[in-house]
């Protein structure tokens, strides 16, 4: 019997090993292409299953709505506060502050909105590590406020910054011109030193905005306007000096929260506290890493906002 060449056999052998490689490249190309599909699918039915805007549904529970950061206009959190008192699913809200602050106009908006809330459910204000300012300023919108002992809160006060380069421009031999409508139309200015008139009227607005913000702690916090200008000469407080001047209730955390508001606003016990999410996943994370840069950035550049902000770092006499 005469034996073919090994040679044919072995090139048979490969021709065999390079189907069954091409066969299962394909397999899991389709393995693949069927994992994607699938996964895209879970994904799809985590998005429809979540309402709209991030808030996680399901049955009763206790809404966990956190403010954080430097304010800015505050129409995010309007809609979200607004959002939460017509969720029939809410039963009550803890509103998580640790802000240093921001935009006069956004903490007014967000501590009125605060407020509406407060008349459709039950909120309690729990301050972190920082409610300073406009975050004081929306705190006291809750009929109970809650911080820690180390908390930094207070800071009742607004300020309004301006840059002035004109003494740099007259040492480089530029001249800036400003046309006005009147006397007070450019003030401040970027390149105009402040006028006497201009000071003095910055100023009137500055107090002007300062009284409204003492007469929303005055009513958050059932004090006298008086008593709280003796507290509001802009210095942050601790927490615990904080409850002592009657600008906090009580010491403590989220289960503090909880059970006051358990005890006093008859909120069932056992109910599960739910995060509400803002936006997707990656709005949060391109949200995250945008905010302090863009805040500080317009806030460098603009000249024309007012801002209730505490800033340990500036040193005023």
């Amino acid at each position: 019997m005469v034996h073919p060449p090994s040679f044919f056999v072995l090139g048979e052998f490969m021709a065999f090993e390079s189907d069954a490689l091409i066969d299962r490249q394909q397999l899991k190309r389709r393995l693949l292409f069927w994992r994607v599909v699938a996964v895209a699918a879970l994904v799809l039915a985590a998005v429809v299953a979540v309402p709209h805007g991030g808030e996680i549904g399901g049955g009763s529970h206790i809404a966990r709505y956190k403010i954080q950061g430097t304010i800015g206009d505050g129409q995010e959190q309007i809609e979200a506060l607004d959002k939460l008192g017509r969720d029939g699913s809410v039963a009550a809200v803890l509103l998580h502050l640790d802000t240093p602050g921001g935009a006069v106009g956004g903490g007014e908006g967000i501590h009125d909105a605060v407020e509406h809330l407060a008349k459709i459910k039950p909120v309690v204000a729990v301050m972190d590590g920082t409610a300073a300012s406009a975050g004081y300023m929306i705190a006291v919108a809750a009929p109970h406020i809650v911080a820690r002992d180390s908390t930094l809160t207070g800071s009742i006060g607004v300020i309004l910054e301006a840059g002035d380069i004109s003494g740099l421009l007259d040492k480089i031999g530029v001249k800036a011109e400003q046309l006005v409508s009147g006397p007070l139309k450019g003030q401040p200015s970027f390149t105009q030193p402040l006028s006497t008139g201009g000071r003095d009227y910055l100023q009137s607005l500055v107090m002007d905005l300062y009284d409204q913000f003492v007469g929303l702690v005055a009513r958050g916090r059932h004090m006298d306007p008086a008593k709280v200008k003796t507290l509001a000469d802009g210095r942050a407080y601790t927490g615990r000096q904080a409850q002592s001047l009657g600008l906090v209730d009580e010491i403590g955390g989220e289960p503090e929260a909880i059970k006051w508001l358990q005890a006093k606003r008859n909120v069932a016990t056992g109910l599960p506290v739910r995060d509400v999410l803002k936006g997707t996943w990656a709005d949060r994370l391109v949200q995250s890493s945008l905010d302090t840069v863009f805040v500080s950035a317009q806030r460098s550049l603009r000249v024309d906002g007012v801002w209730a902000l505490w800033q340990p770092s500036v040193t005023r006499e």
